[in-house]
């Protein structure tokens, strides 16, 4: 198992960048009040997803919850691409906390690029969160700091 470790990381990798780069196309087409709203949102699935007993798999099925990685960014990124505004939220924020909690502390190395990338949509995304509420700083440390 050991030889295709590196195989199964580096395909997913990939995975998480290409969609990455659709959530991140989806995430700057839309106007500012719903960005604040996507921002909420994400704050809240971040949060949930911490509480859970494992945050890499928040949105996935029990019975799923021995793969490697989770059906959560799958599920949301289905979501994103939906006409309805609310599913395509939601589901930006489902695949964002998911990505979020799955490279947060990878320790394979080909997911940190993964993970930078995403950390810069979230900065930008707490940015707008705190111009909406100048009174909450504390954006992600509030609950995802698992």
């Amino acid at each position: 198992m050991q030889i295709l470790t590196p195989f199964f990381v580096m395909m997913r990798a990939r995975q998480l960048g290409r969609q990455f780069r659709d959530i991140e196309r989806s995430v700057r087409a839309l106007p500012k009040r719903n960005r604040e709203r996507l921002s909420a949102l994400t704050l809240r699935e971040i949060g949930q997803a911490s509480r859970s007993d494992f945050p890499h798999l928040y949105g996935t099925a029990p019975e799923a919850r021995y793969l490697p990685w989770g059906q959560g960014t799958d599920a949301g990124y289905e979501r994103a691409s939906s006409t309805n505004v609310e599913v395509a939220l939601r589901g930006i924020a489902l695949w964002l906390a998911v990505a979020y909690h799955e490279t947060k502390n990878s320790p394979h190395s080909s997911l940190q690029p993964q993970h930078r990338q995403l950390m810069q949509l979230l900065r930008e995304l707490k940015e707008v969160h705190g111009s909406s509420k100048p009174v909450d700083n504390n954006w992600m440390q509030e609950s995802a700091v698992a």
